[in-house]
């Protein structure tokens, strides 16, 4: 489903303050281990990186600050082993960052800190990713807009400005739909919202000294708590039929794989 609308992109906006929530996650290509009775992920060797989700929400609140001379801060919860992919947020182009030195243990622990500084600040735009693609919680945007008390959409595709009004367009079962709101607002960053930037010399020179302000945790609790973890179950051989044996693929269906 699609409607159409007329926008003219960042028409009229001002001076803007936008807040980018970053996440740090392991590299897609890393192998997933456990450790402590398959009670806490095994970091070491591990190659972490920005949230890639997260990479698109940095890039448009770049494209639509800097028109303008706004600011782009970029917020993270976590450790001090996450600060070189702050630098790189910061070397992307954000004007500055706030490290919350707190460990990540949940969706609901992660918005309240970030929440916790929003309400001191007066942005007028928050974005964070669709999810981490580590968890796949894809909770803290909404739970932002709750504990804010503003406007929040998820997994938006585009995204356009005209004045106060925004208008955006975001994926929905079976389509995409159309939505207008004000600022300020919360919106997560689905994949098509646009191409994520990549640093240049300058930016890396410049992140160097960009500020990065590093903050307590607020005092939250966390909504739950793991257990333990599992990985997927090892992929099994494969078997290969000729087209003439058809057959024989539905009595190893029912005989072996027993799933008719």
């Amino acid at each position: 489903m699609k409607n159409a609308y007329f926008c003219i992109p960042f028409q009229g906006i001002s001076f803007m303050k936008i807040l980018v929530c970053i996440s740090v996650v392991p590299d897609t290509t890393t192998k997933i281990t456990f450790t402590d009775n398959n009670t806490k992920f095994n970091t070491s060797g591990v190659q972490f990186i920005i949230n890639p989700y997260d990479e698109l929400a940095l890039t448009k609140a770049l494209d639509i600050a800097e028109p303008a001379g706004g600011t782009v801060t970029v917020i993270h919860v976590g450790g001090a082993e996450s600060e070189p992919s702050i630098r790189k947020a910061l070397s992307m182009g954000a004007t500055d960052a706030i490290r919350i030195n707190a460990d990540a243990t949940d969706a609901y622990f992660v918005a309240s800190q970030i929440a916790a500084v929003a309400k001191t600040h007066a942005y007028d735009m928050i974005l964070t990713g669709r999810e981490s693609i580590d968890y796949n919680g894809a909770a803290v945007c909404s739970l932002l807009g709750e504990m804010l008390q503003i406007p929040s959409i998820n997994v938006i595709t585009k995204l356009d400005l005209d004045g106060n009004n925004v208008i955006v367009e975001h994926d929905i079962d079976g389509g995409r739909e159309v939505l207008n709101t004000t600022l300020p607002f919360v919106g997560s960053a689905q994949k098509d919202l646009c191409e994520p930037r990549i640093p240049n010399m300058r930016g890396i020179m410049a992140a160097r000294t960009k500020p990065l302000q590093v903050l307590e945790p607020a005092a939250a609790v966390s909504s739950g708590n793991y257990a333990n973890f599992e990985l997927p179950a090892a992929k099994s051989g494969v078997k290969l039929i000729d087209a003439e044996n058809a057959g024989d693929l539905i009595q190893m269906l029912r005989n072996e794989a027993k799933v008719i």
